[in-house]
């Protein structure tokens, strides 16, 4: 080892975390070897990178940070540029006045101090951080080594590319010309495969009074990405636009279209919408992975029980189940998943959608289109002519619909949709409301099922914890209860970029509807008598069925908490 490491070694043993016996131990065989011994005493897990930092922290005097759970804020980190943090692999933590507080892996390089002290013309105070928290940390505010969106940024700003020069190419919404090649095209294309490479759902552009916000939605949480300079903001929404057939010259309407791209050899669509905003026109695109879609029912979130009870329910030769929950629950892919469970060939099953979201092999789609008059009622006139045994009808929006529904199920068809209700039996007072009559509600529905989406614990940083008692009181658990649980929560790693999950799954609470629930429809009685006959029957709640998975590591009592509302009995 280095002499200049010396004052290390003594440190980690005046702080105990070396015995004078282990240190002799290594120093030998450092010495054989010709490795250091720091490096020796890393290689055999005697000590950690962690306190290696703390010693080198405590002998210079500086403050020791983790990174993984210090929030820098978007300003803080706009004080250090992304090829200066690179270079010197330093991360901002803090700024006031002309001082910026910075950490580093190394405090005694003096060279590094005094580099950044002139490029970014401020004090710099020194802070201590493990190389791999500054490795995470870059990645996660300034983006990874491969980042390319943020190196296309940093090209476009350093270079001052013009985005108005005459010539061959794509006008602007401003009536500027964006060159064929121009690397606004490439910022795009590379926008779109970063989301899909993050697992994104959906692509937030957001035009703001003095900037131009990306966002990506990952595993349902929005997570903010490096934004554009505000002046490319017209180039970037035309590039969009034009891709998605939408007509660049109209700003004051909402729009909406599809592009269809490939991003690693798999075929994604994107559902496109474009809405005017006070600061310039917002786009989403939600992606739609056609590969990679996940359509058997444990890859849903059931447990053993519930999936043969709904096994048993899509199995049925007619009637009506419906699925609810609020938008972004996952009822789409639930329906989906149905009908490939279902889907054989001595079945015929036709779909009625706005839009088709996933093409299924051997099922007919049909696209609603408003715009021929093609509407939900008009297409599911016409499909009951096609002698279908099963149909999904994509959501009940009216009274029409749904009493085309149920007449469908009534006169022997199997018939899936989906409602905009928080619970199951709120479903039931949902289409009576819109008008349809109680009797065909109680004749015609099989069971109603509701859903939410909670996030997966990461597999690769997931340790062992215990919740809080308010947390257990929230998912009535008591201390029997928890006795024999598994509690796990993510400790967050590269895997799943520090936010300690990776995935989600679904919570579910089946309502089953027998001669007694009937009854109850048929007397028209509120959505709280019928949940406490669903109760009486054995239905759990969406929040017991989380408190089950709670119990079971896949998720965490938070993650349950916040999709659910509270049962009251």
């Amino acid at each position: 080892m280095a002499a200049k490491d010396d004052y290390l070694i003594d440190l980690l043993v005046d702080m105990g975390q070396v015995s004078n016996e282990q240190l002799a131990a290594v120093r030998e065989e450092s010495g054989a070897n010709g490795e250091g011994v720091i490096d020796t005493l890393l290689a055999h897990k005697i000590i950690r990178p962690l306190n290696v930092a703390q010693a080198k922290a405590a002998h210079f005097g500086y403050e020791f940070v983790n990174l993984s759970e210090l929030r820098v804020t978007d300003d803080v980190i706009a004080a250090v540029p992304r090829h200066v943090a690179k270079r010197y692999r330093t991360v901002p933590v803090a700024k006031h006045d002309h001082t910026v507080a910075v950490a580093l892996a190394d405090p005694s390089d003096l060279d590094v101090v005094d580099s950044l002290q002139r490029l970014l013309n401020a004090d710099i105070e020194l802070r201590v951080a493990t190389d791999e928290d500054i490795d995470a940390a870059l990645n996660k505010y300034y983006g990874a080594a491969d980042d390319s969106v943020s190196q296309l940024i940093q090209d476009i700003t350093e270079g001052e590319v013009e985005v108005g020069l005459p010539g061959k190419g794509v006008e602007a919404d401003d009536g500027a010309v964006v060159e064929a090649d121009a690397p606004i095209i490439k910022l795009v294309n590379t926008l779109i495969v970063e989301a899909f490479k993050a697992r994104a759902s959906d692509i937030h552009l957001e035009p703001l009074s003095k900037s131009f916000r990306v966002r990506y939605r990952i595993d349902g949480v929005m997570h903010e990405m490096k934004s554009p300079p505000k002046r490319l903001q017209a180039a970037i929404i035309s590039r969009l636009k034009i891709q998605s057939n939408m007509s660049i010259a109209e700003r004051r309407i909402p729009q909406d279209g599809r592009i269809q791209t490939q991003v690693t050899g798999k075929l994604i669509d994107l559902r496109v919408s474009c809405i005017p905003t006070s600061h310039g026109e917002s786009i989403v695109m939600r992606i739609l992975d056609k590969e990679g879609l996940k359509l058997g029912l444990p890859e849903l979130g059931f447990f053993t029980d519930d999936q043969q009870t709904f096994e048993r329910l899509i199995g049925l030769p007619d009637g009506i189940l419906l699925v609810t929950g609020p938008t972004g629950s996952g009822k789409t892919t639930t329906l989906y998943s149905c009908l490939n469970f279902i889907n054989r060939p001595d079945r015929k099953i036709i779909t009625v959608e706005d839009p088709v979201e996933y093409l299924l092999a051997g099922i007919n789609q049909v696209q609603v289109s408003e715009t021929i008059g093609l509407t939900f009622s008009i297409a599911l006139r016409s499909m009951l002519r096609q002698a279908p045994n099963v149909i999904m009808l994509g959501e009940i929006r009216d009274v029409e619909t749904a009493t085309i529904a149920i007449n469908a199920s009534l006169t022997g068809h199997l018939v899936f949709s989906t409602l905009h209700t928080n619970d199951a039996p709120s479903a039931v007072t949902r289409l009576i409301d819109i008008g349809v009559k109680p009797f065909l509600v109680a004749s015609s529905v099989r069971a109603l099922m509701a859903q939410r989406l909670v996030r997966k614990v990461c597999k690769k940083c997931a340790i062992p914890y215990q919740p809080s008692d308010s947390e257990l009181q929230s998912l009535n658990l008591d201390s029997s209860k928890a006795a024999g649980a598994t509690f796990m929560r993510g400790k967050g790693c590269n895997d799943c970029n520090k936010t300690t999950y990776r995935g989600r799954f679904g919570i579910f609470e089946i309502f089953v509807i027998d001669d007694e629930a009937r009854k109850l429809i048929y007397e028209r009685v509120p959505s709280s008598v019928l949940r406490a006959r669903a109760r009486e029957m054995g239905m759990r709640t969406l929040r017991e069925d989380g408190a089950r998975k709670v119990m079971a590591g896949l998720t965490t009592a938070e993650e349950v908490i916040r999709a659910t509302v509270g049962d009251v009995d």
